[in-house]
């Protein structure tokens, strides 16, 4: 097994991305200018690749530029799924996040990645609210 590496705030292309979101997320690839909007909105995000070669997992940070940061759109390839890319990848958006200052770490995921956040992960449950808009 190939050694996978992540990395805080790593260049990455966007053609990547897009095409890792879509195999994570089950749609079409988008074209979205995740380069942009990461250095726009974001704290930092994290890279996984494989030898240094393969994007293989990415997740965003997202902040309130104060004391909260947010985990958004972790994903992980699924050649590479099962292996713990995914707890390393939130594992260095932890302490990216510690490192620039944040005090809260938050995420939002569905009921079947439940294990994965709290288990896997060392979330904890919290009441949260929302509003689908």
């Amino acid at each position: 097994m190939a050694t996978v590496i992540c990395t805080w705030r790593e260049d990455f292309d966007n053609a990547d991305v897009n095409a890792l979101h879509a195999e994570g997320f089950g749609h079409p690839p988008l074209g979205i200018d995740w380069w942009a909007q990461v250095r726009r909105h974001s704290l930092g995000w994290v890279c996984a690749r494989r030898d240094g070669g393969a994007l293989v997992g990415f997740v965003n940070v997202a902040w309130d530029g104060g004391v909260h940061a947010f985990v958004l759109d972790t994903v992980v390839a699924g050649a590479a799924r099962r292996e713990g890319v995914g707890a390393e990848l939130v594992a260095a958006a932890v302490r990216g996040a510690r490192e620039a200052g944040c005090e809260w770490l938050h995420v939002d995921f569905d009921p079947h990645l439940r294990d994965f956040y709290l288990g896997a992960c060392g979330f904890t449950p919290t009441d949260a609210g929302l509003i689908a808009l």
